[in-house]
């Protein structure tokens, strides 16, 4: 078993509402050399830790974390619609595997996937059906959420079971964050129309989900032009968290909270557990090195913007 790792933010934005020509050319470089990176690893495996965003899970049933068995692509945001290529009986098994080891997590034989978990897949491999892919969901929207140092320990728990994979090249993916606060509604605070969507809004017709997308887009210009009134983005709390997943040593992420990530990095901050899973994972399987790491915030895309490869030192 060999054991590879790339975490990357993503943005529904990325082809809708363009940055500067040269900063587009950094993001578009730091995905490059992700691609070269996976390229040169050559997987045979992906497990692809993701988050949704009230396209595949909804408040009529929202679980923490969910392994999918079989899955397939919304289309949102103009990503791919359509089967995943998924090894049902590994994720059994891999179900099975962490279920034992004391963590409650969900299956589904039928994961609806939008953007957050497509967008990688088609970044690194120009499609979702290139390589087998068990998608990990890992709820990043919707409170209340698990303590983090359960998401430390799904990552790892999954990233043991990877280890006994000997004939497996595996890629473990995260996907999300990090600082950001884009137009999602709040229970708590939603109007009617929005929590009839945030309770079950599968399936939407073409032009609810276009109006509902151009929201998002018009944010982010507005976002840009320094109009709106999301939350800012935080770079030193970006970096911060980068540097501690970068060491190997994951215990300080046990003492963030919900509340201190949602005030300090915006609502959406808390799809980092996608990457501290990820990293979990590939620290599980032995100690780790960073191949290239590349940040930037990008107004344009409402997002603190990373990219991080690594792989298992041997």
């Amino acid at each position: 078993m060999t054991l590879a790792m790339v975490c990357m933010s993503h943005s529904p934005l990325l082809e809708f509402n363009d940055p500067a020509p040269e900063v587009k050319a950094e993001v578009d470089a730091a995905f490059a050399t992700a691609r070269a990176f996976v390229e040169d690893f050559k997987p045979t495996l992906v497990v692809a830790f993701a988050p949704d965003h009230y396209n595949g899970f909804f408040y009529d049933l929202m679980p923490p974390f969910c392994i999918g068995y079989e899955a397939l692509g919304v289309g949102d945001y103009d990503t791919a619609e359509g089967p995943l290529v998924v090894p049902t009986g590994l994720a059994e098994r891999l179900a099975e595997w962490v279920a034992d080891r004391d963590l409650d997590v969900a299956i589904s034989r039928r994961m609806e996937l939008d953007h957050g978990a497509i967008q990688p897949l088609e970044i690194l491999f120009g499609g979702i059906d290139a390589v087998p892919t068990i998608p990990v969901f890992v709820n990043g929207v919707a409170k209340p959420f698990v303590k983090m140092s359960r998401v430390r320990r799904l990552g790892e728990a999954i990233g043991s079971f990877l280890a006994t994979l000997e004939d497996e090249r595996v890629l473990v993916i995260g996907s999300g964050g990090l600082s950001h606060d884009p137009p999602v509604p709040q229970w708590a605070t939603a109007n009617d129309d929005q929590r009839a969507l945030l309770l079950n809004g599968r399936h939407p017709t073409a032009a609810a989900r276009d109006a509902r997308q151009q929201r998002v887009i018009d944010t982010g210009k507005a976002f840009a032009a320094g109009t709106a009134t999301i939350r800012d983005l935080n770079p030193e709390w970006d970096r911060a968290l980068m540097d501690v997943l970068a060491s190997g040593d994951l215990s300080p992420i046990d003492a963030m909270t919900p509340e201190q990530m949602a005030k300090d990095a915006g609502n959406s901050a808390h799809e980092v557990r996608t990457w501290v899973a990820a990293f979990a994972a590939l620290g599980a399987a032995g100690s780790y090195e960073v191949a290239s790491s590349y940040y930037r915030p990008i107004r344009e895309y409402i997002a603190g913007f990373g990219v991080m490869t690594a792989r298992t030192a041997d």
